[in-house]
């Protein structure tokens, strides 16, 4: 196995090779675009330095540019003995350029090479997750604005407690996708901070610029401790998997709902049949297999952020082979997630909801309340007027019109789905993925 960047002449035993490339050349072709972003950006500034000539950067950035191009249309390949995507791209650079080739590692390990690769890439999927989350909030919203004069039952302890509605149970997701994008916001910055010229965690020796860099890949900012920098893997993964399982609980107690209240038992809403599926036994089933993955999907989500945290929670400062476990976690997470963003949403659009659910008898007693607040209007003391209502009940004589007056914001009859729009508005706004989209064409055009 001569293809390592550390080779050093010697043999190596083939399962020992096996056991610590582990899953490392599927896993890194994820990473494959981002590794050359970064080493266009690290050759860059080499030359800056004096460290590069220019005429060698000039050989350099179009062989890059094409690797990337490469990349992007899917005819990027990790050779089976070749270690990783680092040492990929080095040898393809070597290859066709020769000694020139082998200048793009001065002045960083893997290492700070990996972390940057991660960053780069955490930072293109959270991009991608919000524009999912937000798409799925609007969705969310324009069925709450449409269903918000359907009534529903609302429940604590699974008993019938008060009037809801449909307004209100969409809108209640809406809004809480607001939160789930503050804990993106909050990964993003964690992510959107520049490792490279960490090198192996103690910095080096050459005379590099690391706020050029920064700049050249649209970062906001430096880890600017070398060592700290080396202590963010893991901890920015877990991160990332924090926010992620923030949105995971949002669709999962959704899903929840959805399964609860498309039983025959609740019977609130329908999914079209194209969205359920059969029994092999029974000929009426329609199950809604959608929202039942959702849920098992979401659980597994909110378990990543420990699963991380085991691998990472005992190690002291520095760089560990068991780091590499983490792509395994780490990048699965992505794809599980935009995946139940996209089939909640698309399950919502195509939902049936019924329109005379308060009608029923069972669900009288939810507008107890109601009367209370009616007697109290009248001048009653509340609890006057509880014991009425209460003996009422007791005695079989309650009865109430169905009609409601709420009025304070965010009650049925006042959802504020606009100051709600406004809100998550703001939060949007904060990413600024623009100023990244316009430093990476910079580096690739």
């Amino acid at each position: 196995m001569a293809n390592k960047l550390w080779d050093k002449g010697y043999d190596e035993d083939a399962r020992i090779d096996a056991f610590t490339v582990g899953h490392d050349r599927e896993l890194d072709l994820q990473l494959a675009p981002f590794d050359i972003l970064g080493t266009i950006a690290h050759t860059t500034m080499l030359q800056s330095v004096g460290l590069l000539s220019k005429e060698d950067l000039d050989v350099l950035l179009p062989e890059l540019k094409s690797l990337y191009s490469l990349v992007c249309e899917g005819g990027f390949e990790i050779e089976p003995d070749v270690e990783d995507v680092h040492s990929q791209v080095e040898l393809m650079l070597t290859r066709k350029l020769g000694e020139v080739g082998k200048k793009v590692h001065t002045g960083r390990s893997r290492n700070d090479q990996v972390l940057v690769d991660l960053k780069l890439y955490a930072r293109a999927r959270i991009e991608k997750t919000v524009h999912e989350v937000e798409s799925l909030f609007v969705t969310l919203q324009e069925a709450s604005e449409k269903f918000k004069d359907v009534l529903i039952p609302g429940y604590t302890h699974l008993q019938v407690a008060m009037p809801s509605s449909f307004g209100l149970w969409f809108g209640a997701y809406a809004e809480s996708l607001c939160d789930d994008v503050i804990m993106l916001k909050a990964a993003w910055d964690v992510v959107n901070r520049n490792p490279l010229g960490s090198a192996a965690g103690y910095g080096s020796s050459a005379p590099l610029d690391r706020t050029l860099t920064t700049k050249l890949l649209g970062f906001d900012d430096l880890d600017y401790n070398s060592v700290f920098a080396q202590m963010t893997r893991g901890k920015m993964e877990r991160a990332v998997a924090f926010a992620y399982s923030s949105i995971a609980e949002t669709i999962g107690r959704l899903a929840y709902d959805g399964c609860l209240y498309s039983s025959q038992n609740f019977g609130f809403i329908k999914l079209p049949d194209a969205l359920t599926t059969g029994s092999s036994i029974m000929p009426h089933k329609k199950n809604p297999d959608v929202f039942e993955l959702v849920r098992a999907h979401c659980n597994k989500i909110q378990g990543v952020p420990n699963t991380i945290r085991l691998v990472t929670g005992n190690l002291p400062s520095g760089y560990f082979r068991d780091m590499q476990i983490l792509k395994e976690v780490f990048f699965p997470l992505f794809d599980e997630m935009d995946s139940c963003l996209d089939i909640v949403e698309y399950a919502i659009k195509g939902m049936e909801v019924k329109t005379d659910i308060m009608s029923d008898p069972k669900y009288k007693l939810a507008f107890s309340v109601e009367k209370v607040n009616d007697l109290v209007a009248e001048g009653v003391p509340f609890r006057d007027a509880y014991r009425r209502v209460a003996a009422s009940i007791t005695d079989g004589s309650f009865d109430h019109s169905g009609k409601l007056s709420h009025t304070h914001e965010g009650s049925i009859g006042n959802l504020c789905n606009d100051r709600i729009a406004s809100r998550m508005e703001r939060l949007l706004s904060g990413f600024r993925f623009g100023k990244v989209s316009d430093a990476i064409d910079a580096l690739v055009k």
